[in-house]
């Protein structure tokens, strides 16, 4: 009976993935030939059979900024960037959707220290660092038996560096994670969908208004309150929104 629910669930997969790479080659045929709702109507049928990639969320980005929709052009561009971080085509059909937008967020400065930092750390994600970790305590543990077997002095001394260079990496690749996951874990950031919101001082529509945000906005959410969620930029500044003006990105 085992046998007969693996080989269904094996035959459903590859249904599956059949059935996805149709409709991400008829995707990319109608993006091909300017029909752009077309494509986006098919890259969200993939998304809604479990398949989240990269490249779905940065093809899907492409398709709505060539429709003129900004917001949903830049929320699924920071959606591909979660996935895949570095890659150089994703940040730079983001840097042109957010050219496009209205409101112009000057991040607050920071220290060298924090800079370098951040740009390390941003280099793999959380999980990726954790698979580095292994690999290079696994390098470790090779090198330092290789340390106790070996019998010269020289090739001691080399297996016993080696050994302790990995195990810092090792160290150091733990710490990246770890940041890198407290980062993923302690930050909700979302994408301005309104095509102009009002953010409050307080959560209801009658306090005071102190600045407005237009579509493709990126803001982080603090706090949720019934229907309004507090939200703060990287120039600092806070308040209220209505929960239905954004959208969040992670939620895979």
């Amino acid at each position: 009976m085992k046998k007969w629910i693996l080989l269904l669930f094996i035959f459903s997969f590859s249904i599956g993935l059949a059935q996805n790479e149709v409709l991400f080659d008829s995707a990319t045929k109608a993006y091909n030939e300017g029909s752009y709702l077309e494509a986006i109507d098919n890259y969200h049928e993939i998304l809604k059979s479990g398949q989240h990639s990269a490249e779905v969320y940065f093809n899907l980005g492409n398709s709505y900024y060539k429709a003129n929709k900004i917001g949903p052009s830049i929320y699924y561009y920071e959606k591909a960037l979660l996935l895949d971080p570095n890659d150089a085509e994703i940040l730079s059909n983001l840097a042109y959707a957010q050219n496009m937008t209205i409101d112009a967020i000057e991040p607050l400065p920071q220290t060298s220290i924090s800079r370098m930092v951040s740009s390390v750390k941003n280099i793999l994600t959380f999980d990726q660092w954790a698979y580095t970790a292994v690999v290079f305590m696994f390098l470790f543990v090779l090198l330092y038996l290789a340390f106790y077997f070996f019998q010269f002095a020289d090739k001691k001394r080399m297996a016993f560096i080696a050994s302790m260079i990995c195990l810092f990496a090792t160290a150091i690749s733990i710490l990246f994670g770890v940041i890198q996951y407290r980062d993923f874990t302690q930050t909700q950031p979302a994408i301005i969908f309104a095509s102009e919101t009002a953010v409050k001082e307080e959560p209801n529509n009658r306090s005071n208004t102190i600045f407005d945000l237009h579509e493709g906005s990126k803001v982080f959410v603090e706090e949720e309150l019934n229907d309004w969620n507090k939200i703060r930029l990287a120039d600092g500044k806070n308040g209220w929104i209505p929960a239905t003006d954004l959208r969040v990105l992670k939620d895979f």
